[in-house]
């Protein structure tokens, strides 16, 4: 599913995603979907897409962007210190 705008370091991260979605017990199509949506996500964070986004999309991209790498830094395997 890799797209042709992609940059190499957006291909690896895909890669890098799908394959920890599918340690996880999600399907191939699932994972896939979850990896693309989110190297999409970030690339609009950081105002690599083709078109110009505004300021309020930007925003919004990078806040959903660090709500799932919260919520990804959850599931590490560590265990939590309740209050943080």
């Amino acid at each position: 599913m890799p797209q042709e705008a992609w940059t190499a370091k957006r291909e690896r991260q895909y890669e890098h995603i799908k394959s920890n979605e599918k340690q996880r017990g999600r399907p191939e199509r699932v994972a896939e979907r979850i990896a693309a949506a989110t190297v999409n996500r970030t690339r609009t964070a950081k105002g690599e897409t083709k078109e110009p986004k505004s300021a309020v999309e930007r925003s919004q991209a990078k806040s959903a962007a660090r709500q799932a790498s919260r919520r990804a830094g959850s599931r590490g395997g560590k265990a939590r210190a309740k209050g943080r």
